[in-house]
């Protein structure tokens, strides 16, 4: 395998690390990925390509220096991908400490590792930046030259991470970028995102599994994106000429309530949105069931409503086309996966209870 054809991602079973091993794997590399020791192991991102000759996994945990230092040493990557992180936002107001920890230290332990390894001239560096830099938004759409007002320990964290990188650019002649990533979304994004618990709940009251779906702001607006698209970009940036941060968006904003919309809208329901605020809800037109409800127990201390990336610099600069995948795709792709998965899990719910009956009865032993 030609060295130069090396990747080392971290958070490698996360959506975009998964994604991404894919998609490197499909070019040829030779791809490693770092995962934590856990005492419960989650891999079901990756687990279709744990067994191809050419993907490897090593433990490593960006809170422990020495472990991303051995990991670097053994593995020597040309390409290193940060896709590591606590991402959460509202995790990061009831984690501060350990948010900081992870997204911004842990930034500066992979620079250090590169450096300190010898690698600064043969490595090459993405750092997975957020529009949540951008927070209170000082201008709308954002581009690279926007001001940022971090929002969030979240997003302050990642600030410390964007600007860390940018020092090693300059102070060590490393090619190193930050991706500045706006929402991106997936049939494998995490279930506590707003996103997939749209798309769940749309699938489990579809098919009688839940009464009604609790939710903050709904008209928060954002810039939402194919994951599996995303990762191209990211890619594409670290083969540019020169080592610059690119903002990673399609240029085109909905709000929750239109997510909510067109995800119940794919299973047969059709919302009608009343009232305003905390009294807004979404009702079924055909029977005047209210679905969707606001609660002041999803409302964060801080709240960024107004995120809208300009991709154009991606697009002039690196031929990268933000729109592969349309809103309304992207919605039906996760919708559709979550109608599988809740007709599985009721499936599966049968057979286990047909199973304890026929124990109890004495069919089988």
């Amino acid at each position: 395998m030609d060295k130069k054809n090396v990747a080392l991602i971290t958070g490698v079973t996360g959506q975009d690390g998964s994604y991404l091993a894919e998609f490197l794997l499909d070019k040829g590399y030779e791809v490693h990925g770092t995962i934590r020791r856990s005492s419960v192991d989650f891999r079901e991102r990756i687990a279709h390509i744990e067994g191809k000759p050419n993907f490897h996994l090593h433990y490593a945990d960006l809170g422990d220096s020495m472990s991303i230092m051995q990991v670097m040493s053994k593995v020597r990557p040309t390409e290193v991908y940060n896709l590591a992180a606590q991402s959460h936002v509202q995790v990061s107001f009831d984690s501060p400490e350990f948010t900081c920890d992870v997204d911004a230290t842990g930034v500066l332990r992979i620079l250090e590792a590169i450096r300190l390894c010898g690698l600064t001239k043969t490595c090459r560096m993405y750092q997975a930046s957020t529009s949540e830099l951008y927070g209170k938004v000082e201008e709308v759409p954002q581009n690279e030259n926007t001001p940022f007002h971090p929002y969030s320990p979240y997003a302050v964290a990642k600030q410390y991470g964007f600007w860390i990188v940018k020092e090693y650019r300059e102070a060590y002649d490393m090619f190193c970028c930050s991706g500045i990533l706006f929402n991106h979304e997936s049939e494998r994004r995490g279930e506590t995102f707003v996103t997939r618990k749209i798309t769940l709940a749309a699938a489990r009251i579809k098919q009688g599994k839940q009464e009604k779906l609790f939710l903050g702001n709904l008209g928060s607006l954002r810039d939402w994106g194919y994951a599996k698209d995303y990762v191209e970009c990211m890619w594409l940036i670290l083969q540019h000429k020169t080592p610059e941060d690119f903002v990673i968006a399609t240029g085109v904003q909905h709000s929750v309530r239109e997510f909510c919309y067109y995800a119940f809208k794919h299973v047969g329901i059709e919302l009608e949105f009343v009232g305003e605020g905390l009294d807004e809800k979404g009702i079924d037109k055909a029977t005047g069931k209210v679905l969707i409800e606001v609660s002041p127990d999803f409302f964060r201390p801080t709240d960024v409503v107004n995120l809208w990336g300009d991709p154009t610099k991606a697009k002039a600069e690196l031929g990268w086309d933000p729109n592969k995948t349309s809103f309304e795709q992207l919605v039906k792709i996760m919708v559709d996966s979550d109608m599988a998965k809740v007709a599985a899990e009721d499936a599966g719910q049968r057979v286990r209870t047909n199973l304890a009956e026929y124990l109890e009865k004495g069919i089988v032993k």
